[in-house]
């Protein structure tokens, strides 16, 4: 009888094993799965900018520089190996900030504003962005999800023994983080 007792705790244990092994493998693959989600929009604005930037050429010759530099993070970002993700976020970031100029510039040129390719461009960009910061958002949530079963008591002990590590979450860059000034010129505008 104490045998039967011995073989059903060793069953359960290993049963409670199991699923908490399993539960740390299903968080880590959804925060994997979050990145790529990431990865996606990245790609899609990587492929919306060409276009987008032909179509300012015709418009803004003499802002090259501008261009040019969104043109290069572009190359960059697409040189990042796949596993470095604070590198391509890094890259990601310094993209979004080079397409503000890019929107500046459209502000000097209303027949480029007009333009029904642009808008339409400008449009897919806007909602990509959109994108991105939403599967931001999700990577982060997932990140949380899984830091946390690394911390908690039993799945720690399991985690630690499998040698699972807890993943970095995405920070807003410092630049972003300060409040917009707004004023008013002397017209009310």
């Amino acid at each position: 009888m104490g045998i039967f007792i011995i073989i059903a705790i060793i069953a359960i244990i290993a049963i409670v094993w199991i699923n908490i092994y399993n539960g740390l493998v299903k968080s880590r693959m959804y925060t994997q799965e979050s990145w790529s989600q990431i990865d996606v929009q990245l790609k899609r604005r990587n492929d919306l900018i060409p276009n987008l930037l032909e179509t300012v050429k015709g418009y803004a010759r003499f802002e090259k520089s501008t261009l040019e530099n969104v043109i290069a993070l572009r190359n960059q970002i697409a040189q990042v190996p796949d596993g470095d993700h604070e590198k391509k976020m890094d890259l990601s970031d310094q993209m979004s900030s080079s397409l503000k100029s890019i929107f500046a510039v459209a502000e000097s040129y209303p027949d480029l504003k007009a333009s029904d390719q642009y808008n339409k461009l400008m449009e897919e960009l806007a909602n990509t962005e959109n994108k991105i910061a939403y599967s931001r958002q999700l990577f982060n949530s997932s990140v949380s999800s899984y830091n946390t079963k690394l911390q908690t008591f039993p799945t720690n002990i399991v985690a630690s023994i499998h040698s699972f590590k807890p993943a970095a979450f995405l920070e807003t860059p410092e630049e972003e983080k300060q409040t917009t000034k707004i004023s008013f010129d002397d017209q009310g505008l």
